[in-house]
């Protein structure tokens, strides 16, 4: 039901959007920062596991093209199931708790001046690991704690109306721990121009 609502939301906003933001001029010269809240889903590949959360982003403007910008995110435990083979190869299903917090840090490129912006972003940054209802404090490899470092593609397109806008985000958070794991994360929210 929740995905379903908040599909709706997506949506509507998307169809809304448009008739709103061709009333506004743009006005590069004059926003120098933004500031942003969004919704996170992250897609983890190794245990088949959707995690859903929060977060911000903050950025500031090096060129009209160019923007640095720092992001966080907490993404909500989530319990899963999985089987574990011990060293008599026994067979036991094990039930555990999966938290993230992300940070990550780099610039963005925009391609447009319009109310509508398409643009790609490439971070580097953490992903930390928190597990609870495991033997060890370890599973799947990783251990309870566990911080590995990220590097984030994505793209995405934003669009204004004035100081307010959406933006809408999808990307490859790959973590390293024993290579690279690729994971889905797709983000959206409301940001503000300042």
């Amino acid at each position: 039901m929740k995905r379903i609502v908040l599909v709706m939301m997506l949506c509507a906003m998307m169809l809304v959007t448009p008739a709103l933001f061709a009333q506004y001029h743009d006005s590069d010269n004059l926003n120098h920062a933004e500031v942003g809240v969004f919704f996170d889903f992250n897609r983890q590949n190794d245990l088949n596991l959707n995690l859903y959360g929060v977060g911000g982003r903050l950025g500031f403007n090096i060129h009209p093209n160019v923007q640095l910008e720092a992001e966080g995110a907490y993404d909500w435990k989530r319990n899963f199931s999985a089987s574990v083979i011990d060293v008599g190869g026994a067979t036991t299903i094990v039930s555990a708790d999966r938290r993230l917090v992300h940070g990550l840090f780099g610039p963005k490129f925009n391609f447009t001046h319009g109310a509508f912006r398409p643009f790609i972003t490439l971070k580097g940054g953490i992903l930390n690991f928190t597990y609870s209802n495991t033997v060890g404090g370890t599973f799947n490899g990783i251990t309870n704690g566990n911080t590995n470092g990220v590097f984030y593609p994505a793209g995405g397109i934003e669009g204004f109306a004035g100081w307010f806008g959406i933006r809408v985000e999808a990307g490859d958070e790959m973590y390293f721990s024993n290579g690279a794991n690729h994971t889905f994360r797709f983000t959206a929210g409301p940001q503000f121009r300042f």
